[in-house]
């Protein structure tokens, strides 16, 4: 497809699942990182779904309904265990109040997150290594389909400011099982936000309070 057509077919997409379209310029940038995704998924497996449409419909759209339904005042993000950029990217691009951190341990997919920065000329940053040595907190952490989801959950629960917010992309029935792995800290909205294309999928978002952890300095 070219730039004009992904854009076209990301934009029915979104109406599919009641979504407002994007403006132009934002879907030729979302054009661009798919691109980029196809042109390095020969090389790397960035992601199992091979197919335009797929990547589209099962990732694009799932996270661009995630940035939209962050909670405003977030200035900070983690994206833990960014793997392709995946709802990293899209939260860049769709809220650029954001300073986005993508963090990603595997070599290559770091080195495939810095080229799509630049080439996207976003101003987010690439932590090569594991999230958990990271030296600050963020006002959210997201994560989403990371290899042993419930270790992640605690680790990315202690890189939360407090009055901050842990957002988990998962499934109603594997919820309950991430909730208990990020501890106490948090509280839970139970209208948990359901996300396109998949009755099961949902974000579920946990607040820190403010009377929280003490904060590094």
């Amino acid at each position: 497809m070219t730039a004009a057509e992904t854009g076209a077919a990301l934009n029915r997409l979104l109406a599919e699942a009641g979504l407002d379209a994007l403006d132009p310029g934002l879907s030729a940038k979302l054009a661009d990182y798919l691109a980029l995704i196809l042109r390095w998924n020969r090389r790397i497996n960035l992601t199992a779904i091979r197919e335009e449409d797929g990547i589209l419909r099962l990732h694009f759209v799932e996270s661009i309904a995630v940035a939209r339904a962050l909670p405003e005042g977030i200035h900070t993000l983690l994206d833990f265990g960014s793997g392709a950029g995946l709802p990293g990217i899209p939260i860049a691009l769709c809220r650029p109040e954001i300073e986005v951190t993508l963090a990603e341990s595997q070599g290559k997919k770091a080195a495939f997150l810095r080229e799509a920065l630049r080439a996207l000329s976003l101003q987010a940053t690439v932590h090569s290594g594991r999230a958990e040595a990271l030296q600050e907190y963020f006002d959210c952490v997201t994560l989403r389909a990371v290899d042993r989801m419930s270790d992640a959950v605690l680790s990315a629960g202690r890189l939360v400011k407090s009055g901050g917010w842990l957002a988990l992309m998962t499934t109603r029935s594997g919820f309950e099982r991430l909730e208990t792995a990020a501890g106490t800290h948090f509280r839970w909205d139970r209208n948990v936000i359901l996300l396109p294309g998949n009755s099961d999928r949902i974000l579920a978002l946990g607040s820190r309070p403010a009377a929280g952890i003490a904060e590094r300095k």
